[in-house]
């Protein structure tokens, strides 16, 4: 089994079919390819981990759909959550 899916190949970030812990190596296929990602921290089950490097205000991909923006300079392998994420989301103080 998978332990990271990457649902639709518009997507910047994987999610964690299990519990991950910093340092382990785990295969992910991104575009038909498989790639090795590092975790950089741990990650529970069903959140999110970039698989590229993200910089402060760039969009957050999943479903091939933006559900964020990067509060933060984020790396490759590292946890995706409301810590780093503002979401783009259900916001009645947005404008479109």
């Amino acid at each position: 089994m998978q332990q990271l899916i990457v649902i639709n190949s518009k997507d910047n970030v994987a999610t964690a079919t299990r519990e991950l812990a910093k340092g382990q190596e785990h295969k992910v296929e991104i575009d038909g390819k498989q790639a090795v990602l590092v975790v950089k921290e741990d990650i529970k089950f069903g959140h999110k981990i970039a698989i590229v490097d993200l910089a402060i205000g760039q969009e957050v991909v999943k479903y091939g759909e933006v559900i964020g923006r990067v509060t933060k300079d984020v790396w490759k392998g590292e946890h995706i959550h409301v810590h780093n994420v503002v979401s783009q989301r259900g916001r009645g103080d947005l404008t479109k």
